[in-house]
């Protein structure tokens, strides 16, 4: 996987090049991860493993459909935790996911940066 954490290539294609329509998706995706990132600590504090299943699940979804990667994988090993019921790696999944997200907005900036310009 690229530095990168996004695959513009294929998101692009996703969106039918449509640079707009990709800049909206950000910001979608920004409110709702912000959102259900609260979410999920605290549904980890409270070891409540469906509501964390389903947290994971759909943010694994979305940034699937962002071609976010990195932060895909993460939330696919998050749904897997869930899904055995085992906490022991959360600390450090959490601080994954935080970090690959402050790349991903930085991408994000910058790539509306870029489309921006003609």
């Amino acid at each position: 996987m690229s530095e990168e954490a996004i695959d513009l290539k294929e998101v692009l294609e996703r969106v039918q090049d449509d640079k707009e329509l990709l800049a909206e998706l950000f910001d979608i995706f920004q409110q709702d991860y912000d959102v259900k990132r609260k979410l999920i600590q605290e549904v980890v504090e409270k070891n409540d493993f469906e509501q964390l299943k389903g947290l994971a699940h759909s943010l694994k979804g979305a940034s699937g459909n962002i071609s976010a990667k990195k932060l895909h994988v993460l939330f696919m090993e998050m749904e897997q935790m869930a899904k055995a019921q085992d906490l022991s790696k959360a600390a450090g999944l959490l601080a994954s996911l935080d970090q690959e997200y402050t790349k991903l907005i930085a991408n994000i900036a910058k790539l509306k940066q870029d489309f921006k310009k003609p």
